[in-house]
């Protein structure tokens, strides 16, 4: 008499030789689904009716206000959203009213994002690139704001380069929101009046208290 217990080691011995000989062969039955999940629930197609709704309509239409996602980049919103006109080339300005409050909002997400590599006063001298210290830590230098060529380029291209990254540069599309990334343009061409600033660009009453301050100064030059 064969004892239970090697009852059940037998069965357990046989049950892969049992399973294995079944590979290969065609079954009409459906195979077991030991962990349903979410597999099988219910759905509905495109134009398919759906008593949930007062309508009766499985398709819902965009709540009001709101833009799906994708469809923002349009060739109407080229400049605010990608820098680019219409025909494909860089805004030469930035496509919204630029006030002081832009530009606070601008130094903010510049302090926060781009200072540690293009420095505080945007001359490519970051803690990334002068810590260490002076040696850095292996980064391509960054460039300074306050060369020529930047100087010069649209308004469009530093906000391309801040979507899309450039050279070295990883883009910060996906961290700053297109306001922000106006707001940093904004605020980079203010760094740059900074370090390339005449007295003409002074308001009369700064003229008058930089000439007190300073009565050996010519202010009228």
């Amino acid at each position: 008499m064969i004892r239970p217990h090697r009852s059940l080691l037998l069965a357990a011995l046989a049950l892969p030789v049992v399973l294995a000989g079944c590979r290969g062969m065609k079954s009409d039955v459906p195979p077991i689904h030991l962990n349903p999940n979410m597999d099988h629930q219910a759905r509905f197609e495109e134009q398919e009716a759906n008593p949930f709704f007062a309508d009766g309509a499985a398709m819902r239409p965009p709540v009001p206000g709101t833009v799906a996602r994708g469809r923002l980049r349009t060739t109407e919103n080229a400049p605010l959203e990608l820098g680019r006109t219409a025909a494909g080339d860089f805004v030469a300005e930035i496509p919204m009213q630029v006030t002081a409050a832009l530009v606070e909002r601008g130094q903010e997400r510049y302090d926060i994002h781009c200072a540690v590599c293009h420095g505080y006063a945007g001359d490519g001298k970051g803690i990334i690139m002068v810590g260490n210290g002076g040696q850095g830590y292996g980064y391509t230098p960054a460039p300074t704001y306050h060369s020529d060529f930047l100087r010069t380029v649209p308004d469009g291209y530093l906000y391309d380069v801040i979507t899309n990254g450039v050279r070295s540069m990883p883009s910060y599309g996906h961290q700053v929101s297109p306001a922000d990334r106006w707001a940093i343009v904004a605020y980079v061409r203010a760094l740059q009046r900074t370090q390339d600033a005449t007295l003409e660009d002074l308001p009369e009453p700064e003229r008058e208290r930089l000439q007190v301050a300073n009565p050996n100064v010519n202010v009228t030059q």
